[in-house]
């Protein structure tokens, strides 16, 4: 039997419980760590978990695989508390967002003989918690893994042998350019949504009138703005590097922009909008071909 341990059963890591109970029912035996007696009674309800419990030596010293999964800068401070009870020969997962920032730490307090194979599922809800949860949430995916945190192949072979079970689409990164990807496909826009959001609410006098006209091209555009704030901000805060360095190329972007418009470049603006057009529908042809099973 494998024995999973879940560090903070919320949507990644209800969803994943809900999966794998699904795919192999009394084969595995889940524990979860949640905070409150409603969270650890939902989540069994739910069937997300087998034992929920605030207790960490309960919940985790037994566990085979510990998936780490509260916000990220919450991941260390977690691990620290965990490592006295956690077996020789676990292996430590995650579904943090950013990965150098963990790393760097756990390389300071991991023994050789617990591992750690760092791991982003690139998939999510705009709500949040295990009553969000869905056993179908990873499937077809991306699912990051990165290999070179020093942990033996079989440790990976064993982590793969679960994980495997989500469906989703894993791929392989080193760690520098998980961080600097992710910004770009994730980090970036969810800050850019937020932002559209803010811009609504500067309406001044024209809010009102502006609220009349939302329709499915702002909810669509801003829907990922509704995300966890706890989540993000720790986001923000790892992975700054590449953020920012990618929301500087995309106020560069405004910019020219900005000048087309008040320049009233007709052309510049249609080229731009031809631009995009044609490499989204080429970047979403790309991944359909590879990843979609129909």
């Amino acid at each position: 039997m494998i024995k999973l341990a879940i560090i903070g059963v919320g949507l990644i890591g209800g969803s994943l419980g809900l999966c794998l109970k699904d795919k192999l029912g009394d084969e595995i035996f889940i524990t979860g760590l949640c905070k409150s007696e409603n969270s650890m009674q939902l989540a069994q309800k739910l069937g997300a978990v087998d034992f929920a419990s605030a207790d960490i030596e309960k919940v985790v010293s037994d566990a085979d695989i510990i998936y780490l999964s509260p916000p990220v800068l919450q991941i260390v401070p977690m691990v620290k508390k965990i490592l006295p009870y956690v077996k020789s020969g676990a292996i430590l997962t995650d579904a943090g967002s950013t990965k150098k920032y963990i790393w760097q730490e756990l390389q300071k307090i991991l023994p050789q003989n617990i591992y750690y194979i760092a791991g982003h599922p690139m998939t999510g809800r705009e709500k949040s918690g295990v009553a969000a949860a869905n056993k179908d949430l990873f499937k077809n995916k991306a699912y990051v893994i990165v290999k070179n945190t020093g942990a033996p192949a079989e440790a990976y072979q064993k982590l793969m042998q679960v994980l495997t079970l989500t469906e989703a689409n894993f791929t392989e990164l080193d760690i520098e350019k998980h961080d600097r990807c992710a910004a770009i496909i994730s980090h970036v826009p969810h800050l850019t949504a937020a932002a559209l959001v803010i811009l609504l609410n500067r309406a001044g006098n024209d809010l009102d009138s502006c609220l009349k006209l939302i329709g499915g091209g702002f909810k669509d555009t801003t829907r990922i703005a509704s995300s966890n704030a706890d989540m993000w901000a720790d986001i923000c805060v790892t992975n700054s590097e590449s953020i920012s360095a990618n929301l500087r190329e995309l106020q560069k972007i405004l910019g020219e922009v900005i000048n087309a418009v008040d320049n009233h470049d007709r052309q510049f603006i249609h080229d731009y909008f031809i631009e995009s057009k044609a490499r989204r529908d080429k970047i979403l042809e790309t991944v359909e071909r590879k990843f979609d099973p129909n």
